[in-house]
């Protein structure tokens, strides 16, 4: 296992941050309070998803995984998500249908609030993502465009605590410095 320590990310001044907030689109109700924020090429490329998972994971971020992003809207309404692009490329709409395209690539990481719609539109055959939770936040709900709209779900996006790190460069970073001035 390769130590998260020994990972070689860019510095924090070398790093490219877009920050989207999204409207609330009905069947995906997005974050009221939150933006999505990308974070461009954060992880240095050839970087294994065993050394991502641990990065996020030293950070405070758990329920890792690695595999791909759903074809299909969804969002999860108890929990923020982080996504850290492995390898290849794709392009995900955020914000639900009629929501915005970015085109992420290998070293890309995107943290998406409670309530943000996502879906892979397209990818390479080698696109490979690893996702986490804030601590206590692993057991997610997922919620498809399609399935009822609970009455009470901005209640409980809003409900969602926040991260107590960065899950790339943990205490501090563009995470706190976006969402700490949301809330």
């Amino acid at each position: 296992m390769q130590d998260a320590a020994d990972i070689v990310a860019v510095p924090r001044s070398g790093v490219d941050v877009v920050a989207r907030t999204f409207e609330d689109g009905g069947a995906i109700p997005n974050n009221p309070d939150l933006p999505v924020v990308v974070m461009r090429r954060v992880i240095a490329p050839g970087t294994s998803p065993r050394a991502i998972r641990d990065l996020v994971e030293s950070n405070g971020w758990g329920g890792t995984w690695q595999w791909t992003v759903f074809d299909f809207h969804h969002y999860h309404p108890n929990a923020h998500e982080a996504l850290v692009v492995a390898s290849g490329r794709a392009d995900l709409v955020l914000g639900g249908p009629g929501g915005e395209t970015f085109q992420v690539e290998a070293g890309d990481a995107l943290v998406l609030p409670a309530g943000t719609g996502h879906l892979r539109a397209a990818s390479s055959p080698d696109f490979l993502v690893c996702g986490s939770y804030p601590a206590g936040q692993e057991r997610r709900a997922t919620l498809r465009d399609d399935d009822p709209r609970p009455g009470d779900v901005l209640d409980r996006i809003r409900a969602v605590p926040l991260p107590a790190t960065d899950p790339i460069f943990g205490a501090g970073g563009p995470l706190h410095e976006l969402w700490g001035a949301s809330r």
